[in-house]
């Protein structure tokens, strides 16, 4: 099986994350999935945006849960990046589902509730997900435990993941007993006994972000389900190549 390659936040290192325009060349490039990050309006619309605030990444101040939809929608997401992507929007996760319903791509939906606890964020995202029949396609991830317990409870079916950059104790057993169905990592804890552990607990293993050639090829080489890249282009020509010499 293709380790998939997931776009984090579109093809973030060529177009502003998490807009339209990073989204479509991430399509453009190939890449078999788009992960983006979702919060919440004070209107509760599901937002792209990584950030709790505007401030990053767009030319406003403040958190997003303090701004309507409408009045996030006249901020400048695009030139803190370049002036090529002045006026560049945020957008909402419905105009995204949308968007990619005629596309065959992969979701990465991380719900971004470790730091504020959006009342109700699981179902909303959930019922859009049902409403443009993209389900089957979607993995919601989160580092908060809690995110995953309630989509879980939801709809078991949900393919969910814990986020995590440490190696707690009990990981495997307690990402098990939240009802996820693997784990996304940070590159740095990733080794056969981690791997070999995942497996013996039914947990696939997905690695984040991964820029370069030489971890992406390790990823490939150890089998893992996804990887998160920046660099979708330079994750397809690796993996190409490394299927190349498998043939060889």
């Amino acid at each position: 099986m293709k380790t998939i390659i997931y776009a984090h936040r579109g093809a973030s290192k060529l177009a502003p994350e998490n807009t339209m325009p990073a989204f479509q060349l991430a399509y453009e490039q190939n890449a078999d999935g788009i992960e983006t990050d979702i919060q919440l309006t004070k209107d509760h619309i599901p937002v792209l945006i990584h950030d709790e605030s505007v401030r990053r990444t767009t030319n406003g101040t403040g958190f997003v849960q303090d701004y309507t939809f409408e009045e996030l929608q006249k901020l400048d997401a695009g030139s803190w990046f370049s002036e090529y992507y002045v006026n560049t929007s945020i957008l909402s996760l419905e105009d995204f589902l949308y968007w990619s319903m005629d596309k065959k791509v992969l979701l990465n939906l991380e719900l971004k509730t470790n730091i504020i606890a959006y009342r109700n964020i699981e179902k909303l995202v959930y019922d859009l997900l049902k409403k443009y029949n993209k389900i089957n396609q979607t993995v919601i991830s989160s580092f908060n435990p809690n995110s995953i317990k309630k989509m879980h409870k939801i709809d078991p079916s949900v393919t969910t993941a814990l986020l995590t950059s440490n190696r707690m104790t009990e990981l495997f057993t307690f990402t098990q007993k939240l009802g996820a169905n693997g784990l996304h990592i940070k590159y740095r804890l990733l080794n056969r006994a981690f791997i070999a552990k995942a497996e013996s607990k039914d947990l696939y293993l997905a690695c984040y972000t991964i820029n370069r050639s030489a971890q992406m090829l390790r990823c490939y080489k150890l089998g893992l389900r996804a990887i998160f890249t920046d660099l979708p282009h330079v994750a397809i020509e690796t993996r190409e190549l490394f299927e190349q010499d498998i043939l060889e």
